[in-house]
Order: structure tokens, then sequence, then C-alpha cells
């Protein structure tokens, strides 16, 4: 059983004992404390002004380190898992360093990335949880590379999910951060991956190929006929989801606060499916506009109605969790309605509302019903110039101009998930 301190009567400054020392101190200290007249007139300074010049009594100061901890990945079509994985090892220390694996390392033991190192590291540095980016770190943690982790980088963790990651030989790419009892686990994301958002584009396309409904954004041999009815988006195999979402997982991603009373509340709102490097830079701009940046979230029907029935590739839930995670964004409406009227500007009490120039949505042509006609007649809209090019139809246009490599990596993948469900155990956290 533990004793309480203070019970072996020995005192403690800066980590040194010293036994009976306090008593001593007493002592003299009443010594010191009788009338100046005993000493014969001698000044001897009282208690309450010679304690101070005891400097090496008085207790140190120390500043608590902060515990750094390291996770990688490829981030290739970056989603909520990605964000969700990234917030628990940001939880397990004080300050997340993520490294982002290089083109070359990714296409020698998984195949092609679709997005490039550049719109990957613009993605993860836009997380709310990442505090470091290291480009270009390796697939496999090599010994040399954990001694910089750990010497240079002052890593205290290396951090990575239950999921297992093998390198093409069969071995563990984190088996030297075990062996060297600095690595910490976290719980997978079920419901999303890389690999699954490829397969939906891929069953996207095939579902244009059958035909179903025409949609210009994809390129024309994958068009549907026009005049075609198809089912309900949800109903096709190619927008199945296995995420569960709870209140809980939304209330991780939240910030939790609203807007003050003066604040200026920046609107800009859209179907951010796939999310990308674009999207993550005009929220950005668009948050520099104002003090608090709320974005609208198109349900999926909205999305469908508008791009075609074989969209939004990520449902409204997993749509809301990619946006929640960047980290400009103060608030989302979920299932936000299509046109901004003066009710919903006075409810948030919008400053103002902005669109990007670069957006898979059209603009309302002559005779469609503008959605931003109650903020241009209150003279609260603006149109913000799109820092890139990127949009969801050019993101998965790259799946459909590859095709057969994303098909043959997709099967290859697909059997290692096989297992890893087979074999799936309980994980404590989330």
């Amino acid at each position: 059983m533990q004793s309480m301190d203070f019970e072996n009567h020995h005192w403690i400054w800066d980590g040194v004992y010293y036994p009976h020392l306090f008593g001593g101190i007493m002592i003299t200290a009443a010594v010191l404390g009788l009338s100046t007249s005993y000493f014969g007139g001698i000044g001897v300074p009282i208690l309450p002004y010679f304690w101070p010049d005891l400097g090496f009594f008085q207790k140190k100061k120390f500043v608590k380190k902060p515990v750094r901890v390291y996770m990688d990945g490829c981030f290739d079509l970056m989603h909520y898992g990605h964000a969700n994985a990234l917030r628990q090892a940001k939880a397990l220390g004080d300050e997340l360093v993520v490294g982002v694996v290089s083109d070359e390392e990714i296409i020698a033991n998984k195949g092609p990335p679709v997005l490039s190192m550049e719109e990957r590291l613009v993605l993860v540095s836009g997380l709310k949880w990442v505090d470091e980016v290291i480009a270009d770190a390796p697939y496999a943690i090599t010994e040399k590379f954990m001694n910089s982790l750990f010497n240079e980088h002052k890593i205290d963790y290396i951090i990575h999910g239950d999921d297992p990651c093998l390198l093409p030989d069969g071995t563990d790419a984190y088996a030297l951060a075990k062996k060297a009892g600095r690595y910490k686990q976290i719980k997978r994301t079920e419901g999303v991956s890389s690999t699954d958002i490829v397969g939906r584009i891929l069953s996207s396309m095939r579902e244009t190929e059958t035909g179903s409904h025409s949609d210009t954004s994809m390129p024309e041999q994958y068009q549907k006929p026009n005049g075609y009815q198809a089912k309900e988006s949800a109903s096709s195999g190619a927008h199945t989801s296995h995420f569960l979402p709870t209140s809980r997982r939304i209330v991780q991603f939240s910030n939790g606060k609203g807007p003050g009373p003066d604040a200026r509340v920046v609107y800009i709102d859209g179907a951010f499916d796939l999310f990308h490097a674009g999207h993550v830079e005009i929220l950005k701009h668009a948050r520099q506009l104002g003090d608090f940046l709320l974005v609208g979230i198109h349900s999926d029907q909205t999305v469908s109605e508008c791009r075609g029935t074989h969209h939004p590739i990520m449902n409204l839930h997993e749509r809301s969790l990619s946006v929640l995670a960047c980290r400009y964004v103060d608030e989302v409406i979920i299932g936000a309605p299509w046109a901004v009227t003066k009710d919903m500007i006075t409810t948030f009490n919008i400053y103002l509302v902005v669109r990007g120039t670069v957006s898979d949505s059209k603009y309302p042509q002559d005779g469609d019903v503008d959605p931003y006609a109650a903020p241009k007649s209150m003279g609260i809209f603006r149109m913000i110039e799109s820092p890139r090019d990127t949009a969801a139809a050019s993101v998965a246009k790259r799946i459909v101009a590859n095709h057969d490599i994303y098909k043959k990596r997709n099967e290859k993948k697909g059997e290692s998930e096989k297992r890893y469900y087979a074999e799936k155990k309980f994980v404590y956290g989330d």
C-alpha cells in the first residue's frame, strides 16, 4: 500500500531529500525571531524578511514537455475515416505530426495514387487536428526514419490503426516501432476507405454504361441516354455506404462553439462530394472574409437532382463529417436547402453569402430559379475566385481514365479487406 508522503518526516526540494531539516530551520527561525535586545542590539532580520533569501529551498517551476505523436498515411481520396484516425491520434498526445507518403512509395506498394502529393498535403494540412506535416514520408517505418522521428522531430509515439499494414513481402510496416515500445494503436473507422470510394466511382461508371440518366460530368461514352427515368440513387449499389452515423461522432468533429452576437457569419453551400484540395482552399478563402464560417451541405436528393442519379458518391453524413473536419469551418447545416432564403439569413445572422467560380453544380441559367436571389437583393452576395479548378467530377474522371489500373488495384485490396473483416476483433476507443 502506498504511504502518504507527509508521514515520513522527510522533506523534498527539487528531488533531493533533507531529513529533519525542516525542524532545524524552524528552531533557527525561532531564535532569530527573538528581540534584538537579547543580542545586545545587533540587528537580526526576522523570519518574514529572511525567508525569501532562502532561494535554494524554493520549488522550481517545470514546464511540461508536450507529448508529440506521429501518424502517416497515403491520404489518397481524403475522407472522414482519415480525419477520424487523425483525431484519435491527436487525442493520444499534445501535438500531432503527420507524414504523407510520397507518390513513388505509393506506386511501389499500392499502385498509382489518384491525388498528387501537393493535393494530399493541402488536404492533410487543412485538418483541424494536424499541427505539422512531413512530406514524402516512407511507406514503411525504417530504422533510419524512426531515429529521425525520435531525435529530429522529437516524436514520442508512432500511431496506426488496428487494421494491418503489410509490405509487399508480407512483413509489418510498423514492426520496428512496436519493437522499440513506441507504438500505439487506434480504432479503425468503419464503413469507408479509399478503396471503397474508388469502388463506388467504378460502380457508378458501370451504372452509366448500362444506361440510367444522362450526366455531362462523365465522359461521353459513359453518359446515360436522355429520357431515362432512373430509380432513387440510394437504391443503387454504387451508393451503398456501410457508415453508421452517430450523434457522438458529429460532436467529436464539431467545434462546439457558436458565433458571437457581433460575429460576421459567412455562408457558403454546396455538395462537397469527394472532398478535395479545391474544397479546402475555397473554404479557407471564405473564412478569411468574416469571423465565423457556416457551410451548407446539400442533401443527397438535391445533389442527385442537380448532377444525376449516380451522385453523390458520398452520402450526406459522410460529406458533412469531411467538411466539419476542415480547420476553416466553424459549423455546418446538414441537409441545407438549395435556395438561401431571407428567413435563413435572419436565423443564422448571415453577414455574407459566397460562392466559388468552380463548382460541380451548374450556375442558374436564364429562366432557372436563382438560389441566391435573396442575398443578392440584400446586397450580401459575392462570387469569389476559386483557387484551383479541381472539382469532384474531375477527380472521378481520373479514376475513369485509368479504369483498368484502379480496378485491378481494388480487386487486390478487396481481398485484404475481406480478411480484415473476417478476423476483426473489438477494439476499445473511438
